[in-house]
This record gives structure tokens, sequence and C-alpha cells, in this order.
């Protein structure tokens, strides 16, 4: 990997800065090639707080370089690099142009130097793409999901879970964090169909519903308030009502086995849901419906990544770096107008005001931050139904308990709960490619990256898997 670097001690104008990335880990990790003669190793040095990330700044002329890294005594090549076959058998390279694109400012006051790639070709070398490039790539995406289906996305063996309208909510929360799933269709049987979904937003709105003075609803009576009288609550809550003052209700958003990737995709972001059912029924009538999978963006993306995986070369778009394209959210500059606020809470804000956010500013989650909005946590909806556990919402006050007292109180109740394994806080960085963060978005459980400046871990900005499909398909 490599990207353009602030400072070599070269004053020759005739050279380009380029900074080599090995993002990998290793104990020792060197470089060489054509601009070494193939001779002299050049040693990497790792990089302050990122232990898994090496880098070294070379000066270049420009013109075509092939080099190759050695790690811990074994030659490797970085394979979401390009690469040919060269003198010492596969290899990468790097084309340089005279005056490249400044696209990053290392220079910006209070920045980094360290904006590294730990993925991609950093933009400074990166020749940017056409028009016509950008509606190529989205035309071969857009006709790949219109002629594959939903069908393909169910998994050959695994569990889908619904619940009963007439199970009290407590109950069923308790199901969805004993689960680690974080919603769950729901099956009306007096009706003999799937009438909606159960998510984790509720069990929040219900929360702040408890803590609300003059509220209808008690603790006591949650033992045994039921998903349907919940549900029916919150019509009036949301004020749903049609031109006759009466509730109405929501037809549930699903699609069939045999509808299309794009059309599973469309009614994701149409209808800003997280998921869609997959129902059939052999009936005419719709009787008998099988809930056969909970479709996602994350699936559908999977599926992109695969068929592409062998010929990213005519997805044009995918070696773009995220900073120069417009996708996600970003931290607005100092001075920059017309920019919408970026939701950020300490550590000690009460879980209160976390709920208020995740409730009312349309976001999944929320990044926990020190006084240098450097990133030490995040909160997401689904972290609420770690409460659910042993009664834990009804021992706490949402205005008293700070957001890390929660999030230690739910990583404790979840120790062993597989929905909590793994990184909580998956990072990117801005060089990062749009294959990359694409691959990554595409791994189960993951509906968002953080883009974190490189050492300080700096939140710079959010990418979402809607952002990633807004983009794709031009929407």
């Amino acid at each position: 990997m490599f990207g353009s670097g602030s400072s070599t001690g070269h004053d020759n104008s005739g050279v380009i800065p380029v900074r080599f990335v090995w993002p990998y880990g290793g104990g020792e990790v060197s470089i060489f090639g054509t601009f070494t003669r193939w001779i002299d190793l050049l040693p990497l040095s790792p990089v302050e707080g990122c232990p898994n990330v090496f880098q070294i700044v070379v000066s270049l002329v420009p013109g075509l370089h092939q080099f190759k890294f050695r790690v811990d005594g074994q030659w490797q090549v970085d394979e979401q690099l390009s690469f040919v076959d060269g003198p010492y058998g596969v290899v990468n390279t790097v084309v340089l142009t005279k005056d490249p694109p400044q696209i990053l400012n290392s220079e910006t006051p209070g920045r980094s130097n360290m904006e590294l790639d730990d993925v991609s070709v950093c933009p400074e070398v990166l020749q940017g793409i056409s028009a016509t490039e950008l509606e190529v790539s989205r035309h071969r995406i857009s006709a790949f999901l219109s002629t594959h289906t939903a069908y393909e996305l169910l998994p050959e063996s695994g569990k889908v879970i619904a619940l009963d309208v007439t199970l009290p909510v407590k109950q069923a929360f308790h199901i969805l964090y004993e689960q680690g799933i974080p919603m769950a269709p729901l099956w009306d049987f007096c009706k003999g169909q799937f009438v909606g979904v159960l998510t984790a937003l509720d069990f929040i709105l219900i929360l702040r519903e408890l803590g609300t003075h003059g509220s209808n609803l008690t603790e006591e009576e949650l033992e045994t308030h039921t998903i349907s009288a919940w549900k029916e609550g919150k019509m009036h809550l949301n004020r749903q009502i049609d031109g006759s003052g009466r509730a109405y209700s929501k037809h549930l958003i699903h699609a069939g086995p045999y509808d299309s990737m794009k059309d599973v995709s469309l009614k994701i972001l149409q209808n800003s849901v997280s998921t869609v059912p997959i129902i059939h029924s052999a009936s005419h009538d719709g009787s008998f419906p099988q809930l056969l999978h909970l479709a996602s963006l994350s699936g559908i993306l999977k599926c992109i990544c695969r068929y592409f995986r062998h010929s990213a070369g005519s997805l044009p778009i995918l070696q773009q770096p995220i900073c120069s394209i417009p996708l996600g959210t970003w931290v607005p500059k100092i001075g920059e107008p017309n920019r919408r606020p970026f939701a950020m809470l300490r550590p000690n804000a009460s879980l209160g005001a976390a709920l208020s956010l995740l409730a009312q500013a349309n976001v999944s989650s929320i990044p926990i931050v020190n006084d240098n909005d450097s990133l030490l946590d995040v909160y997401s909806r689904s972290d609420i139904t770690a409460l659910a556990k042993d009664k834990a919402y009804a021992q706490i006050h949402l205005d008293e308990i700070s957001i890390h007292q929660a999030l230690q109180l739910g990583q404790n109740a979840n120790s062993s709960n597989a929905f909590y394994n793994g990184q909580r806080c998956q990072m990117c960085l801005r060089t990062d490619s749009l294959h990359k963060v694409m691959e990554r978005l595409a791994n189960p459980g993951v509906r968002r990256l953080l883009i974190v400046e490189a050492g300080s871990k700096r939140v710079e900005g959010v990418i979402s898997l809607s952002d990633v499909f807004r983009f794709l398909l031009g929407i």
C-alpha cells in the first residue's frame, strides 16, 4: 500500500514522496523494488497506535515502479493493489505521474500526518475516474442485482426466530438478548400471518416511556404487557392516525424468494429498515406463509463482493478511496457551512441522552469519544437489549447512569453472548478503497464503519451499509 508522504527530506521537485504501508502485521517488515535496483531492503517502521501497521516514505521519480514486501523473512505482495508477474515472481506495481491531485492535505493545522491507507491505494497516486466509468460501475452492479434473486441469500442451514404477538414484551426482549439478535418478525396466530417486527428501537421507546412522568406503562404492567398491546400503544404514541382520527397499522415490509436483490435493496432503503423478511406462500391468497430468511444489505453486499471478487477491474469505482467520493457522513470542518452536525457523546453522558439521540436523530449508533474526539467505544441500538437480562432496566434510571456504566453492564452481561463476540468498534481510514470498505461491511453484524484518523483514532466520519448502496445505485 502506498500514499503520499508529508516529509522526506528531499527538495527535488522532480520526485514524489510516496508512503508505502503494510497493514497486515508482522515482526520485521521491509520493502525492495525497482527503486532499490532489487538489491537494497528498506525497513518499514511500526505506526504509533497501530501495532499491525508498518510504513516508510520513499521519494520516487514519476513512472512505473514495481516492489515487493518482506515480512518476517517471507516475500509478500499486497493483493489489494495492482500486481503483475515480474523478475521476482508476482510483484506490486504503482504508476506515478507528475503533479498528482492533492486530495489530502497533511499540513492542515491540528491534524496528524498519519493519514494512512491500511488496505488500498491512497488518492494522491490514484487517477480519478470519469463520470462514464462511474456509470459503467453502477450499471454492472445494478445488472447483477436485477438478475439475481433473494433466494440466493438463503443460507444452506440456519434458524429464523419469530415471536408471537401475544408474548409479553419483557419476555420478548429477553429472547432477543438470549439469542443474540437485534430484531425478530412478529406472528399473529389469529390472522395467520406475519404482521410486523420487534426491534431494539421498540425497547428503547419502552424504556423512555417507563421513565416518563405520567406514563400509562408501569414496570408491573410490563410483566404482562403484550407485544400487540405495545404496538397499538406505539401507534398512538407516534400519532400515526388517519383522517378519521383512528390509529392505523403499517404494513409489514417483506419480499418473496424470487424478488430480485435490487428490489429487496430498494425496499430496505426506501423504508429505512435494517432487514426485510423473505416470506413464501404456495397459496395464491398468501395463506400459510413460511418465513425463510431475514434479508439485509450486509448479505446482499456479500453477494456483490463474491461475484466481482475476480473481476474487480470491471468496476473502476471500487479502487477509489472513500475520501474522494460522496459517501458517508463526515464530521464538519470548522467554518464549513450547511453541514449536518455529527452526533458524538462523551463516556460520562447519560444513557438517557444516548437513547434520545438513537430514537430521534435517525441513527443506529453513536461514537463514544474522549475530549480529543478519539474513539473509545460505540453505543448502538442493539446494546440496549442487554438491559433485559435479570430486569436490569428496572434497577437503573436512564438519566443517572452514564454510557460508560451502561456499556460495562452490557459487556459483563454478554461476555459469553455471540452477539458481542469480535471487535465492537469497526473502523476504517479515509484512504481505504471502496472495495475494502465493502468487504468489511459484508461481514455479518457489521452495519457501519467509523472513519478514524490513523494513530489518534480521532473520529472523522461514518459509513453505513445504506450509504454504500445509495452510492452504488445512484439514488
